[in-house]
């Protein structure tokens, strides 16, 4: 990111005091653009998604009987 990507948004800084030369300004705008490119490039957002309160909250579904065994052998208590 450089000052010639946000040419729709000239730079305006005003002097209180005293009378700093060309080469002065030049180099505050240059250390506070690189500042700021700096803390732009590390202010990104989280993409992850999030968990919303309906999926915290919900059950998982049980597993199904496994058919392929049949009733007798499904049931632990009828095996003899």
């Amino acid at each position: 990111m450089t000052l010639a990507e946000h040419d729709d948004h000239p730079i305006s800084v005003e002097v209180l005091r005293g009378h700093p030369a060309e080469e002065e300004l030049a180099a505050l705008v240059a250390v506070v653009t690189e500042a700021y490119t700096e803390e732009a490039s590390h202010a990104v957002a989280n993409d992850r998604p999030t968990r919303s309160a309906w999926s915290v909250s919900q059950r998982p579904l049980r597993q199904p009987l496994p058919r392929e065994l049949g009733w007798s052998r499904a049931l632990p208590c009828w095996q003899g």
